[in-house]
């Protein structure tokens, strides 16, 4: 009932705007209602995207995979669709032969939400995670055959969240246990993403050893980033289960989505409150934040504006609607 109730809000708002308006000029009636609806816009962007990677594989690093398909979740769950969601998985783990719980991944030992479930859309496979395939997907690099699913269709009024984990160190990531992407490697791929028009905004998550280290090196504009350690630091796992025999989640990664599944479509919640949750008692590391690059106050910045999904309205005015209902002629 209450979700139903701020879903009819925005509604009811119109509404009174129109009776407040009724009476006066179509061209101030637009106006108002165009004001009100520019109020919520936030940054200006139009269309969200998510890249969520994980770079590890390997049934011991199994709660690498519960981050990136718990962060997956998340976003699905806040509005971004699947067609703006790229998903980089090795997907060894839901039917590795250790695994006692066949085509599941679950994040906590009570096992009471999987997180592969039934409807998972993974665009970069197996082997398909690399750094190559990753800066490519970024700057749109692609070859022609590769199909739109696997593409970064964004523009330069897109909103993209980016969303790492796995292994690293000071100033890299590993993928696979077989190449390493660098902190200049990502920053250099942001900064044609700039040039090419092919993001409004960036919000940059990382979850490693050392992770804050990965945005030091970002020098183009419109990027928010945070990581879960400090040079230095390791990154912590959170639980394990008995029954898996491995670790299930990272500490950091755990806390951000406990934190999310506090919020829906329509919360008002901040970036800063997110960043203001951290806590070193429960991370065990030094989570950092980096702004100097982002134009807006992270505490008006809302949490949705990069996970969730953007409804699209336009605003049409009187007259042009009550001429298009007019018959044509020749009754067309």
């Amino acid at each position: 009932m209450t979700r139903l109730f701020f879903l009819h809000v925005p509604i009811l708002l119109l509404w009174t705007l129109f009776k407040l308006v009724e009476g006066t000029d179509s061209s101030y009636h637009d106006q108002v209602v165009r004001d009100f609806l520019k109020e919520d816009q936030g940054s200006g962007h139009t269309n969200n995207w998510a890249v969520l990677v994980c770079s590890s594989r390997y049934w011991f690093n199994y709660r690498h995979m519960a981050n990136t398909l718990g962060m997956y979740r998340t976003v699905k769950r806040l509005g971004i669709p699947d067609s703006n969601i790229i998903l980089m998985l090795a997907d060894d783990v839901s039917c590795n032969a250790r695994n006692r719980f066949p085509a599941s991944v679950y994040s906590n030992g009570r096992r009471n939400l999987d997180l592969y479930g039934e409807n998972i859309e993974v665009d970069y496979r197996g082997y398909e995670v690399t750094v190559e395939n990753f800066l490519r997907l970024l700057t749109g690099r692609v070859e022609p055959s590769v199909p739109r699913s696997k593409r970064l269709l964004t523009d330069e009024k897109s909103n993209v969240f980016v969303y790492m984990t796995g292994h690293g160190g000071a100033e890299f990531l590993k993928f696979q246990d077989n190449e390493e992407i660098s902190a200049f490697d990502i920053a250099d791929a942001f900064e044609q993403m700039w040039q090419k028009k092919r993001y409004h905004e960036i919000f940059f998550m990382i979850d490693t050893c050392q992770a804050n280290t990965m945005y030091s090196k970002f020098y183009s504009p419109n990027i928010l980033a945070t990581g879960s350690s400090e040079l230095g630091e390791s990154s912590y796992s959170y639980e394990n289960d008995a029954d898996i025999g491995v670790a299930v989640i990272d500490r950091y990664t755990h806390l951000v989505l406990s934190y999310l599944e506090n919020i829906n479509k329509t919360s008002r919640s901040t970036m800063q409150q997110l960043f203001d949750a951290y806590d070193f008692n429960r991370m065990r590391s030094h989570a950092g934040v980096r702004t100097d690059l982002f134009k807006r106050d992270p505490s008006k910045v809302l949490l949705t504006e990069f996970f969730g999904g953007i409804a699209q309205a336009d605003i049409v005015a009187a007259e042009d609607v009550i001429d298009a209902q007019r018959p044509r002629k020749g009754g067309k």
